[in-house]
């Protein structure tokens, strides 16, 4: 390697030289993809994306977060812990990929606008299309000279995001033919995220072995901690920029510091050739583990101190709707009531409104 922790990084390559293994986690991780972006599509729904395209803030703010803010970021915690050339691809590719499934079932989890934050993690799933191999070619240029990045294989990159278009495709338009079966493919899809992880943290350590630690080095632990949190910070302060409401503020959050991780893994897997990138295979999956400790805290911390907050915003925009609707309602009953006949006494009629009396 041609920084301080090459070796390291770039160890246990020879584990992911096993081809049946290297082939069956190939295979694992282009499934999980396909599910993951099939669910993203069945999330989406035309009307939705209609109303978004005419006034696109959910698109501005996705390519900010997710093509502004996390490439950036991601380069500078690069070369402020001065990793070594494989580790900092690694680092990049996950801070350059879009947002994740994740940050949809925890903007749920916080009552975050969900409108939001499927249109803006489908918005930059198709940006990353033209962007993502952007910014790795214009954040790569500090690591030029080593071998990994003469050899990043930018137009992998392209076909492997192209690829993903047909699984979104077929998501959108099950969802605009049968949206009971689309619900169905969502909740599959988030269940397959949990259960890829879990199964890809078990494949790798056992092909990694005992000597994993030793592997990875602890600048990308910290990386891998502090990348997420500030992904998180960085969402608040954008949507806070843009005068957002506080629920609003909490999707674009968990829209900015969630990865797809799913995407990350699949090209370093496909991509790369497995003695060449060695255990940074783990980075996106470290980075999926943090990011979701990370989310659950938040949404821990809101459900016991921000929801009664949010229960009296939510009560007092009632409470106007509430006002509206009572109004609305009493001028119904004014117009309807006009020239009706009511009974006071037995033996007296009298006409409502009063007009001129004879």
């Amino acid at each position: 390697g041609g920084g301080p922790d090459g070796g390291a990084a770039a160890g246990g390559g020879e584990a992911f030289a096993d081809r049946s293994l290297s082939q069956g986690l190939s295979v694992l991780v282009g499934l999980a993809l396909c599910v993951t972006m099939l669910g993203l599509g069945c999330a989406v729904e035309l009307g939705q994306l209609g109303q978004q395209l005419r006034r696109p803030v959910g698109l501005l703010l996705a390519l900010l977060g997710q093509f502004v803010a996390m490439p950036l970021l991601a380069f500078l915690l690069a070369l402020i812990f001065a990793l070594d050339e494989v580790a900092a691809v690694a680092v990049l590719l996950c801070g350059c990929c879009p947002g994740g499934n994740l940050s949809n079932l925890m903007s749920v989890l916080v009552d975050g606008d969900m409108n939001l934050s499927i249109i803006m993690t489908a918005s930059s799933t198709l940006l990353a299309l033209f962007l993502m191999p952007l910014c790795l070619w214009i954040y790569s240029r500090h690591w030029i000279n080593t071998a990994v990045v003469q050899l990043l294989p930018l137009g992998a990159v392209s076909l492997t995001l192209g690829s993903t278009l047909l699984p979104i495709g077929l998501g959108v338009l099950i969802r605009y033919r049968h949206p009971r079966a689309a619900d169905l493919l969502v909740k599959i899809s988030l269940w397959s995220l949990l259960v890829t992880l879990v199964i890809l943290f078990i494949l790798t350590g056992t092909m990694l072995g005992p000597d994993l630690m030793a592997h990875i080095p602890a600048s990308v632990y910290a990386i891998a901690v502090l990348m997420p949190l500030a992904g998180y910070a960085l969402g608040y302060g954008l949507a806070t920029l843009f005068k957002m409401p506080p629920h609003c503020r909490r999707t674009v959050s968990l829209e900015t510091g969630c990865q797809n991780v799913q995407l990350c893994t699949a090209i370093l897997k496909l991509t790369f050739p497995p003695e060449l990138i060695g255990g940074m295979y783990m980075f996106p999956l470290l980075y999926a583990l943090f990011q979701s400790a990370e989310a659950g805290l938040f949404v821990l911390l809101y459900k016991m101190y921000g929801r009664d907050g949010h229960k009296q915003d939510a009560l007092g925009e009632e409470d106007d709707t509430d006002i509206s609707y009572r109004k609305l309602k009493e001028e119904e009953v004014a117009d309807t009531s006009y020239g009706t006949v009511t009974t006071e006494e037995h033996n007296s009629i009298q006409m409502e409104p009063t007009q001129t009396a004879l």
